[in-house]
């Protein structure tokens, strides 16, 4: 026998004399019943709430009634392979998501895994995707803008970092548009972004990925999907994962802004496995606890205090209404839960107002508190003059006599109107906004033809770039508008007007 053989042989009987058998208490269970995505087992004594569980075939799945006899499972998968008298194991590990920074620039599913063929996600931490919301003491005041580039919300609308701000409207009226258009505009202000896409066509989330591509937004953005043909079970979870995404740039001290689009589906996912699961049913169908589905999410969404990192996560949910209908089951609850609403209208969209933003019923709790004084300075009574403007078109159309001040109201309504009007997919700068904004609130446009004034505002964003620059510079530097600044805006626009009204 050489040495070779003879050190070999050694080695494994080493090996096998020092291999101790351990001996580990494993909860299993059996499939008693199963369909549509969810499974009732019984022998799984030790199981906890959330907890993953495995079943014999591979497929994972999440312990969510937890019964005297039985445990209701909710299946994360292909569920057409489960069947009856199917072994079932707990995993221990309460239902959780990779995060961190290699997730960037992904798209994942609800589960966390890769599903945009860019291999494995290179991270070793994760996170619950259901956790208790930070307290009141754990939070401060919010007071930093998130600048979402659009014209009406910025100026009247503002949201803030840590607060969470409702878009409700019908479908095909510029929700998503709005939520896209945010994400695009957080391009170099440190904002990381998680788009949420619940129940939605793969082909609509395939679009949202090719436009975020296109302007660069994949740099510091997620999109986490549980896309129509997906089971119930990973459309319920796909918010919460997310959200748990985005709570660890929060409390990392870093500022991250969430879009769930949309809860009207993720509400419509949670009563389908409620039912199969034969929770009791109440208004509209939906479990009594649909409310607490909602606000144990939206309540995640913070501006963390000094003593926790200082860090934020701002939501930004979407809810569809059916003709308009906000006082429904789902968009009450949810309005009650968020800090104010974007309320987009049939009737604006339809009229070419886009984004077709109700000025009179939408508001934001949070106010002025989270603008910029800049934008403070020249918005003022906008919101006030806006509102009054349309009660007064609407009164205009039965062609009655209106007097001078009136007359004047309307007219300058009619600009501002043409003012906040903006393409899709073209955030505006801060420095524009505001010069516009000023413009066409002190009066400077009213000279101008109604049916000009895109042109103007094109053409006066083009001059303010090559003939003043030092304006908008000085505005986005200080962020309010300064006697000086000021003066040399007001000559810019005159110097502007003056050479249209040649034209």
């Amino acid at each position: 026998m050489s040495d070779f053989v003879r050190e070999l042989t050694a080695s494994l009987q080493q090996q096998i004399d020092a291999y101790q058998p351990e001996v580990r208490a494993k909860d299993v269970g059996t499939v008693l019943e199963d369909g549509d995505g969810i499974a009732r087992v019984a022998g799984l004594g030790g199981v906890q709430a959330q907890e993953l569980v495995q079943f014999e075939n591979g497929v994972m799945g999440i312990a969510f009634n937890l019964e005297q006899e039985v445990v209701g499972i909710i299946i994360m998968g292909e569920f057409s392979g489960i069947e009856q008298g199917m072994s079932v194991r707990g995993t221990g590990r309460i239902a959780s998501v990779p995060v961190g920074d290699a997730l960037i620039g992904r798209v994942v599913n609800a589960l966390g895994e890769p599903i945009d063929g860019k291999g494995p996600i290179a991270t070793d931490r994760y996170r619950p995707i259901e956790r208790i919301a930070p307290g009141v003491i754990e939070r401060k005041d919010v007071k930093r803008p998130v600048q979402t580039g659009i014209k009406a919300i910025d100026a009247m609308i503002p949201v803030g970092r840590g607060q969470r701000e409702l878009i409700i409207g019908d479908r095909q009226t510029g929700k998503t548009a709005i939520a896209i258009d945010t994400i695009i505009n957080q391009k170099g202000k440190g904002l990381l972004c998680v788009y949420v896409a619940i129940g939605q066509k793969k082909a609509q989330v395939a679009r949202v990925l090719g436009t975020l591509e296109k302007h660069g937004a994949m740099d510091y953005t997620i999109i986490v999907t549980a896309s129509a043909d997906d089971p119930a079970a990973m459309q319920y979870i796909a918010p919460y994962s997310g959200c748990a995404i985005g709570e660890e740039f929060m409390e990392s001290g870093r500022d991250a802004l969430i879009i769930y689009d949309d809860l009207s589906k993720h509400a419509w996912a949670y009563r389908q496995v409620s039912l199969l699961l034969r929770r009791p049913p109440g208004r509209e169908a939906y479990p009594g606890d649909v409310f607490y589905l909602h606000s144990r999410l939206l309540e995640r969404a913070a501006q963390l205090s000094d003593d926790r990192g200082g860090g934020s996560l701002t939501a930004l949910p979407i809810i569809e209404t059916l003709l308009g209908d906000v006082s429904a089951y789902i968009p009450t609850n949810v309005i009650s839960i968020t800090d104010g609403q974007i309320y987009l209208e049939s009737d604006l969209f339809y009229a070419g107002i886009r984004p077709a933003v109700n000025i009179g019923i939408s508001v934001s709790r949070v106010g002025g508190d989270a603008q910029t004084k800049a934008m403070k300075q020249v918005a003022g009574q906008l919101k006030g003059d806006m509102a009054a403007f349309r009660e007064l078109a609407a009164f205009a159309t039965f062609g009655s006599d209106l007097d001078k001040s009136t007359q004047r109201q309307l007219e300058r309504g009619y600009r501002l109107t043409e003012v906040l009007k903006q393409p899709q997919y073209q955030p505006a700068s801060l420095e524009d906004q505001v010069s516009t904004i000023y413009a066409g609130t002190r009066g400077y446009t009213d000279a101008i033809p109604v049916d000009q004034m895109k042109d103007w505002e094109a053409g006066f964003r083009r001059f303010m770039e090559t003939s003043y620059p030092e304006v908008g510079r000085d505005i986005d530097e200080k962020k309010v508008l300064t006697p000086e600044t000021e003066a040399r805006l007001k000559d810019a626009i005159q110097a502007f007007n003056s050479g249209w009204t040649h034209r």
